[in-house]
């Protein structure tokens, strides 16, 4: 589009253009005005243009296009129920990767490729189809070998008995009649049988980052993961593999023995060493030594199980193990040296900072000082320095690689300006905080003199936590990781567990926490003289390291001076708060105390029997405790009944986690024995808790109807999660 305001202006013929400067342009400041509204008419056309492709169109014309082709919607979530735009929700429902390929599809129908293909389109997972036929025992021709059928178990290939039960499993079976797609119980050794093997897990890819150096065991130890624990590696699918090693275009754990060595894919079964495969730039990782940061070489690398610090390599040797993220060097290589690494590492979503992309929103006069590598500042104390001698209103530091910043950070919030403490797009710096002494604070400190805003953005805090007082009218926590327990250890226990992240006194009078993960938060706030401190969670996860410490609370106080509202977010600990604005598709996992019942509500939340909160709408337990109370009530059965129903209904519809620490790669995720009622409790028959957005009931749903669409006649196609 034109960018000259006067282009209209200039088609006016010259006569009157003299006539509209001896009069002060009034034509010329008319004719803008209609320019504005000729661009933005512009626009329009040039989008409808757009709109007639599937691969430039608006997310709302994707499921019209689909509809001309006899494309039929898939179950997204309930529109009509939904208060957010539904760009997500179509995304569900009309995946525009399978409506552009749904001709193609079709043509191929009935093939296992298709199947593949079809999968992934669908769900927005990676997949993986295996044909169980292949893995039956069967009398093998002589005269005609079927090698990739299934093979006979060699107890001393300790490789394929790692992969036993996967979507990599190479051993033979016999036969099973259970089905693939059985609710009750699955088999997979039937010859009308295929599964469709899923991993919900991302793979994130973090660049250069200090390695964290781990004395307490072993000397010249280091862990991959800055923070210091134990993190599985994950394979960096975005490298570019070999037709022959299909598992590397996956999001996998790392395991030590196909790093060791795998196989050449060489008719005479030859093998080779795996390392390169996973080692090396752009591949799964890296490291680096010393201050020049001189790369490791491949041939360096010994692949070792580390889990008790007990293996020692040769000189100028460096052992790894990547199911656990250790390295130790040699006893020749200088102790405490500087190491560098690059890793990647398994979550569920987009959460607690990290080296995926993320909205970026600043003042549009905003001053820009970037900390990081020559020339830029080495530390954020530097730039803050700057910026007050500056003397900005409005500022942004930004932190431009993925560091560790170990330094006293203690920001004076001058009034009526706003300051942002972020990273820049794929990175993950990390703020380490230490107990600096008597006269030097410890925690990452936020004072303000009235009328002024705080954000971080992006950031990793350990060590200790954040604490906002003075005058601040508001905080906002987006994309960032406050650890909960203020660090943890290797086995991701936490350091402090009794320690909050965030502290705040007497400020702000709002806070925002988005897509966050925090530990406990402690308010202190003078009820009499203040207001209540509004705090708005969405999208988040807020762990106080038990059911039984407060995850919002006050010291000495029954409830906390604040009002809550909390959406699509899980809670590991109590809250205690004056009163709950709203709470939506949340998991409290502690008991709920809300001082103020009168006003606000609760609706498609998990709260443990004892809460007290404002009115619930569609909430567990009471749901199912209703159910048995109606069926005490029609006379179905006894009051004996009813006690023992309670309290197992109560029980069953408990959430469940694959993990409950910080730190491991299913932290937060439901588990697949988790009841039904949670896993499609939310307000649009999504799950509970801070992966809601993810949408994986729908996604699997989905999912299972394309494969009965498009599996091969007579066969039962079932979907199996790998993580």
């Amino acid at each position: 589009m034109s960018a000259n305001p006067d282009r209209l202006y200039e088609l006016v013929p010259v006569v009157y253009r003299l006539r509209d400067a001896a009069q002060g342009y009034p034509l010329q400041a008319l004719l803008r005005v209609i320019n504005e509204q000729y661009d933005v008419l512009e626009r329009d056309i040039a989008r409808l243009y757009e709109n007639w492709f599937i691969e430039t169109c608006d997310d709302w014309v994707v499921p019209y296009i689909g509809d001309l082709i006899g494309y039929e919607m898939l179950s997204g979530p309930l529109q009509t129920q939904s208060a957010r735009p539904g760009a997500a929700a179509l995304a569900i429902s009309a995946p525009r990767r399978e409506v552009a390929d749904t001709i193609a599809y079709r043509r191929r129908k009935g093939t296992l490729a298709v199947v593949q293909d079809v999968a992934a389109a669908v769900s927005g997972w990676p997949v993986k189809a295996v044909e169980f036929y292949r893995h039956l025992c069967v009398c093998q021709n002589i005269n005609c070998l079927n090698m990739n059928r299934g093979r006979t178990a060699e107890l001393r290939d300790c490789d394929a008995l790692d992969l036993l039960g996967g979507a990599f499993d190479e051993m033979a079976r016999n036969v099973d009649v259970r089905r693939t797609i059985s609710v009750h119980s699955r088999g997979f050794g039937s010859i009308a049988e295929l599964g469709v093997f899923v991993w919900r897990l991302k793979s994130y890819a973090l660049a250069v980052t200090q390695a964290f150096y781990y004395d307490a065991q072993a000397p010249n130890a280091y862990l991959f993961n800055p923070l210091g624990h134990d993190t599985p590696l994950f394979t960096n699918p975005l490298s570019n593999i070999a037709a022959s090693a299909p598992d590397l275009a996956l999001p996998l754990p790392i395991r030590r023995r196909p790093m060791e060595t795998r196989d050449a894919g060489t008719p005479d079964g030859q093998t080779t060493s795996g390392i390169p495969y996973y080692y090396g730039t752009g591949r799964s990782l890296m490291i680096w030594t010393g201050p020049n940061r001189d790369p490791v070489k491949p041939e360096d690398i010994v692949v070792s199980d580390l889990s008790a610090w007990s293996y020692r390599p040769m000189p100028g040797k460096v052992a790894v193990d990547p199911q656990l993220g250790r390295i130790v060097f040699a006893h020749d290589i200088t102790r405490r040296q500087n190491v560098w690494v690059s890793y990647s590492y398994g979550f569920s979503a987009d959460m607690g900072g990290g080296p995926y992309p993320r909205p970026i929103r600043q003042p549009a006069d905003a001053k820009i000082y970037q900390v990081g590598d020559a020339p830029l500042f080495a530390k954020i104390g530097d730039a803050l320095a700057k910026w007050t001698a500056d003397g900005n209103p409005d500022a942004v530091i930004e932190i431009t690689n993925s560091a560790v910043y170990s330094e006293p950070i203690q920001v004076n919030l001058p009034k009526g300006c706003t300051l942002q403490l972020r990273a820049a797009q794929g990175v993950r710096p990390v703020i380490r905080l230490y107990d600096w002494g008597t006269g030097a604070p410890d925690s990452l400190s936020i004072s303000g003199q009235g009328d002024c805003w705080f954000v971080l953005d992006g950031v990793v805090v350990t060590g200790r936590g954040m604490r906002v007082d003075g005058d601040v009218s508001g905080v906002a926590i987006r994309h960032c990781t406050l650890v909960p327990g203020w660090g943890v250890d290797c086995n991701c226990e936490p350091d402090s567990p009794n320690e909050p992240s965030l502290t705040l006194v007497d400020a702000p009078r709002c806070i925002t926490i988005e897509h966050s993960i925090l530990g406990a938060i402690q308010i202190e706030r003078d009820q009499a003289k203040q207001e209540p401190l509004h705090i708005r969670i969405v999208d988040s996860i807020l762990d106080a390291t038990s059911p039984d410490k407060a995850a919002i609370g006050s010291d000495g106080n029954l409830c906390a001076h604040a009002t809550l509202l909390i959406r699509r977010s899980t809670v590991f600990g109590q809250v205690q708060v004056h009163g709950i604005e709203l709470g939506e598709d949340t998991i409290f996992m502690g008991l709920v105390r809300a001082c103020k019942r009168q006003q606000g509500c609760m609706r498609f939340c998990y709260a443990p029997p004892g809460s007290r909160t404002p009115r619930r709408y569609e909430c567990q337990p009471d749901m199912v405790v209703k159910a048995v109370t109606d069926a005490f009530t029609a006379g179905t059965i006894t009051a004996t009944e009813r006690d023992a129903l309670t309290e197992s209904e109560s029980l069953r519809v408990e959430p469940e986690f694959n993990a409950v620490r910080y730190g491991r790669p299913t932290y937060c995720q439901l588990a697949f024995v988790c009841a039904d009622e949670i896993v499609r409790g939310a307000h649009d028959e999504s799950e509970m808790g801070a992966f809601h957005d993810l949408y994986q009931p729908q996604r699997t749903a989905n999912l299972q109807t394309r494969l009965s669409e498009y599996a091969p006649a007579g066969i039962n196609a079932g979907v199996l999660f790998e993580n």
